[in-house]
């Protein structure tokens, strides 16, 4: 079977049998992870299809060892490579703090137009939480990507630009300390609308019955509330009678057969919700910097993030990656949680169309988790645990994937 290259076409991934998939095993313990998870792929997509369907993995450089063999943490090739490939999967990569290079996860979704981030969560039993009944939270968070303060539009305290913005915002009537560090949260309506139309198709196409935009725009009016009016225009202009915003509904009558309700929650009151009324939530829609604090957060209520996958897509380009750090101070002890690498992995089969191998992997995933195998975060504290290696864990999820 002839490996080929995954087209795009009127919105649509045209997958063949044997697509050709890019792979970035990441920093720290990003190697270990994908030497674990990528087996466990092979292994669903062979249960479910036979000789009928594989993957052809594409090793493309990214991180501190692209620096050290190309001069460059993420080399031009490894750009135009992804945008050939389309879809690609990565292990963890390091950013220093505060000082240095921008994140290469916050470069790669910009320079690609990854403009959602696609965050599952829900959990698996036999995992413990520190909620009571953290099976009542299932969500899928949808994460505008490329704008809000990510955007990296800043100017350290005391330098020429900071001078220059602290003028123009004083000719515009506003008067900043000259002792302020100074940035730029850009919120567009094209970006904003892009990313809820991505996320109200989700919901309708998986029977989710509730979208939540998140937003402080009583505080933010002119980015955070233009977000949330134009979640509401958005609804109104092209999704009549699918959409409904709550405000539509009459008292007493239920959600018509099919539809989804539109509603928003103010950023702060959100967490407050998600702890105690979980299952009130089905998909939620935010910008970047809410996005990014509600995904972990939820993460942390089903298990933390060795189990919580991730994914970043934008129009007919994908990058799945572990959602967790490179832990340096574990890698190479085999004490690495693979769950997260894993889980995305059956992210990008669902993405490929390859529904069957995704829900296989889901499936013996859970089945060791329930089963009291786990790696040494989630076990720790617990009697009546088997506490599992990086590799044994994920050799644990290989021997029960099952064809459907």
């Amino acid at each position: 079977m002839k490996s080929s290259t995954i087209e795009y076409g009127d919105g649509l991934l045209l997958v063949p049998d044997r697509p050709r998939v890019a792979f970035m095993p990441g920093d720290g313990i990003g190697p270990e992870v994908w030497a674990a998870a990528r087996p466990v792929l092979e292994k669903a997509v062979a249960a479910c299809y036979g000789a009928g369907r594989a993957l052809d993995w594409v090793e493309l450089p990214l991180g501190q060892s692209a620096l050290s063999s190309h001069g460059d943490l993420l080399p031009e090739r490894t750009l135009r490579s992804i945008r050939e490939l389309r879809v690609a999967i990565k292990g963890p990569t390091m950013t220093p703090v505060g000082s240095g290079h921008r994140s290469l996860n916050v470069t790669l979704r910009q320079s690609l137009e990854l403009y959602a981030n696609v965050r599952p969560v829900r959990h698996f039993p036999g995992v413990v939480s520190p909620v009571l009944q953290p099976e009542a939270l299932d969500v899928v968070i949808f994460r505008e990507n490329t704008e809000d303060v990510y955007a990296g539009i800043e100017f350290e305290r005391g330098s020429a630009g900071c001078a220059s913005l602290r003028r123009a915002l004083a000719e515009l009537g506003h008067r900043v300390s000259a002792d302020a560090a100074l940035g730029v949260k850009p919120i567009s309506r094209k970006a904003s609308r892009r990313l809820l139309r991505m996320a109200f198709d989700h919901a309708l196409r998986h029977g989710r019955r509730r979208i939540t935009m998140v937003h402080k725009g009583n505080i933010m009016k002119a980015t955070e509330g233009a977000f949330r009016r134009w979640g509401y225009e958005l609804a109104r202009q092209e999704y009549a009678g699918r959409v409904l915003p709550a405000s539509s509904l009459v008292a007493g009558h239920d959600l018509p057969s099919g539809a989804v309700l539109l509603e928003d929650r103010i950023a702060d009151a959100m967490f407050q919700d998600l702890l105690l009324k979980p299952a009130l939530f089905g998909v939620i829609a935010a910008p970047n910097l809410n996005g990014d604090y509600l995904s972990d957060a939820c993460a942390a209520q089903v298990g933390g993030l060795g189990i919580a996958p991730g994914a970043n897509i934008g129009d007919g380009v994908a990058l799945f990656e572990s959602t967790h750090g490179t832990a340096p101070d574990i890698a190479g002890r085999g004490l690495a949680n693979p769950g997260s690498m894993i889980l995305s992995g059956a992210l990008m089969l669902e993405h490929l169309g390859w529904s069957e191998a995704a829900h296989c992997v889901q499936s013996a995933f859970a089945a060791v988790l329930r089963s009291g195998r786990m790696t040494v975060d989630l076990a720790a504290g617990r009697e009546g645990i088997q506490v599992l290696g990086t590799q044994d864990f994920a050799a644990a999820v290989r021997h029960e994937i099952r064809p459907p």
